[in-house]
């Protein structure tokens, strides 16, 4: 008898890490820590987010009485996302982040990164998803061309296609036939790229975007 056996998949945990606008003059020497401490910097980009879309990413943070002071400083200036990778990354990273607020950080975990970067409950350092769901979400929004892992199958596959996919691709489709360009997978690849719904849209400063 004949034994099927499935193909076997590594998978190496992601999570999203920010370095927060006002110790983004520390980038280096925290990104010398992070691959220290045995992650890998996947992709790393440097931006400024509008208040707006501070209040999207901390959706779950809505009507608390610190949200209006916790987007102000996280729109206050540029900051680094990072999409860090290594076993067990996200619980790997809470830990050397250490609590959250950085005074109980100080007095508890005193060699964590908030420990040593951050100020108070508010101004903390740095940012690390909390699970998987919230990284997959996080890295998806500083992110939006990256794939998170583990690829979605079967009907999971179908949904993501026929809720983030087709819609926009059924557009750029019937532009194509109007437009009729000279190279069509040119100017579609061009149009998906400019189109991206899942595009973070950031302030116009004159801040490098850098990458990986």
């Amino acid at each position: 008898m004949e034994l099927s056996m499935s193909p076997l998949q590594i998978y190496v945990e992601k999570t999203l890490a920010i370095i927060k606008p006002d110790i983004v003059d520390k980038e280096e020497e925290i990104q010398d820590i992070i691959i220290r401490s045995g992650f890998t910097i996947v992709q790393r980009r440097k931006l400024q987010l509008s208040p707006e879309h501070c209040s999207n990413f901390y959706v779950e943070q809505y009507g608390k009485m610190f949200f209006p002071n916790l987007t102000a400083y996280m729109s206050s200036g540029p900051l680094v996302a990072m999409i860090l990778a290594r076993h067990k990354a996200i619980s790997y990273w809470k830990e050397l982040l250490g609590p959250s607020n950085s005074l109980v950080a100080k007095e508890t975990h005193p060699d964590s990164l908030r420990a040593i970067y951050g100020t108070d409950d508010l101004r903390n350092a740095l940012h690390g998803s909390y699970d998987f769901a919230a990284a997959e979400r996080e890295i998806r929004f500083m992110f939006p061309e990256v794939i998170v892992e583990p690829i979605p199958v079967g009907q999971a596959a179908k949904d993501y296609l026929n809720l983030y996919v087709t819609p926009t691709l059924l557009k750029g489709l019937t532009e194509l036939c109007k437009q009729k360009p000279a190279d069509p997978c040119i100017w579609l690849a061009d149009w998906l790229l400019k189109n991206n719904p899942n595009k973070p849209k950031l302030c116009h400063h004159p801040i490098v975007e850098e990458t990986y």
